[in-house]
């Protein structure tokens, strides 16, 4: 470990000239994934519906963001693109947020700001930047030119099963009594102390180099290309434009919506379009 140490500090002293530019900004362009199991017992659903819809899911977790950064600040947005298509014929659902979504970084004030459009409203989401208790490991490897170390560290997460199903209600009441199934889940970072900032996509931060790849349970994001001092310099500024509520509040209100959303789409009693599962994260 101490060896692993001296060699992430001999990096950040090298790389620590580049950085320390007062206009030093860099730009990463990340691609993320995400899987999910889908489970599906229909009498009427043929097997190119079923294909049909889980090739739609896939794309609609399938996205390119930007991560626009300083020394202290950084600007995390989607990449514009057009509409994902969604899945027709009674299961037309909007999945993941808008592409207008913002989120600013301070991680010298250890702040953050989280601009979300959600369901058709804008939310401004402030809050602190909560401390991750990584576990330096002593693995190492290359994304592009880049030389990685590895990074872990676990948490509990709730375990999101969204059942459609005719069915699905008959348990109802003791459904929303109970509280949420809870699982451990190990989430994986690589980052390279060649670029000595202490920031990376979303909300993953806190190690002595920039983070290049993420692998949170299901969810992988990767990074494709880095421009360290691009000639045109971009405004790192916090989004202002929405509803302000703290991350809680925010959540609070996701949850309350989302059990609206199984409300409307799951089918009716005595309904014959059978039960499709889907589990996603864990």
């Amino acid at each position: 470990m101490k060896l692993l140490i001296n060699i992430i500090l001999l990096t950040v002293i090298i790389a620590f000239s580049t950085v320390n530019a007062q206009d030093f900004q860099g730009v990463a362009t990340y691609k993320t994934h995400r899987n999910f199991d889908i489970k599906m017992d229909s009498t009427k659903m043929n097997d190119a519906k079923q294909k049909q819809i889980m090739e739609m899911m896939k794309k609609q977790f399938q996205k390119t963001y930007i991560l626009t950064f300083d020394k202290k600040e950084s600007l995390y947005q989607q990449e514009e693109e057009l509409d994902k298509p969604q899945v027709g014929s009674g299961f037309q659902m909007s999945l993941g947020s808008s592409g207008s979504d913002v989120f600013y970084k301070n991680i010298k004030d250890k702040r953050y700001v989280d601009q979300k459009e959600t369901m058709g409203k804008r939310f401004l989401i402030k809050d602190s930047i909560s401390p991750i208790e990584w576990k330096l490991e002593s693995d190492t490897k290359h994304i592009g030119e880049y030389m990685c170390f590895k990074a872990t560290y676990t948490k509990q997460v709730p375990k999101m099963n969204f059942n459609f199903s005719s069915n699905s209600n008959n348990d109802e009441e003791k459904d929303e009594a109970e509280a949420p199934e809870m699982i451990e889940r190990t989430v994986t970072a690589w980052y390279t102390p060649q670029i000595p900032v202490s920031n990376g996509p979303a909300k993953y931060q806190g190690l002595p180099g920039l983070i290049l790849e993420i692998h949170d349970g299901k969810l992988t994001v990767i990074c494709s290309k880095i421009v360290i001092n691009p000639e045109e310099k971009n405004e790192i500024e916090a989004p202002s434009k929405g509803k302000e509520v703290s991350q809680t509040e925010y959540d609070d209100i996701m949850e309350k919506k989302s059990k609206e959303m199984l409300e409307r789409y799951a089918p009716s009693r005595g309904a014959k379009d059978g039960t499709i599962h889907i589990t996603v994260g864990g």
